[in-house]
């Protein structure tokens, strides 16, 4: 769990490559979609309905490589998806557990107006932060120059920003009365961050 932009991708790709793990990225799941309608409503910034990612995550998480669990990047983003999630998790079998990667405002817009990907490996850099060796090509696809996502534009952070505090923040209180959440800072070095969370998953 995190604001746009915490790091929420990386440190779950990370859990999938070393813990086995499945990242499911309801973000790239519905990139991924075709439907005109659900592209313009992210490209705004704004969220998805309850109803159609609550699916996704259901017929996802109802593969064989879940069975021994998973990791969910960018879901449950509101308290109604929360509760849809408790649900499936007792059908599953499964417990919840909320890590909450925490970085301050100021960081979080640089992160997100400054972020490529590579669209061969998914591959995220930074140009503040972690550029690539060289000037908006991939390190490990130099042939293939990076992209910026719609969603990262500037009018469109403020939207999502602004989205995650009204809609998502409130989440953090949802997990934490029941002692579910663990905050980790967002700020340290992405393998400083992971061992973190490596650990409590571990414990």
């Amino acid at each position: 769990m995190g604001a746009p932009g915490a790091g929420k991708g990386t440190q779950a790709r990370l859990l999938q490559e070393r813990m086995n793990l499945p990242q499911i990225s309801t973000g790239d799941m519905l990139r991924a979609m075709a439907a005109a309608d659900i592209h313009s409503t992210q490209a705004s910034g704004r969220l998805i309905s309850d109803d159609v990612v609550i699916e996704m995550v259901r017929e996802r998480t109802a593969g064989e490589d879940c069975q021994n669990g998973y990791v969910l990047d960018g879901f449950p983003r509101t308290t109604v998806q929360a509760e849809m999630l408790e649900k499936l998790a007792h059908e599953q079998g499964n417990s919840i557990r909320g890590i909450f990667v925490d970085v301050p405002y100021d960081v979080l817009q640089q992160r997100l107006t400054g972020r490529r990907t590579c669209p061969i490996c998914g591959e995220i850099y930074n140009i503040y932060f972690k550029p690539p060796r060289f000037d908006n090509r991939c390190d490990l696809h130099p042939e293939q120059e990076l992209t910026f996502r719609a969603d990262d534009a500037p009018e469109k952070i403020r939207v999502r920003l602004e989205t995650y505090e009204r809609q998502t923040a409130p989440l953090l209180d949802y997990y934490g009365h029941s002692g579910r959440l663990e905050r980790i800072d967002g700020t340290k070095p992405p393998a400083e961050i992971y061992s973190q969370i490596e650990r409590e998953i571990k414990a």
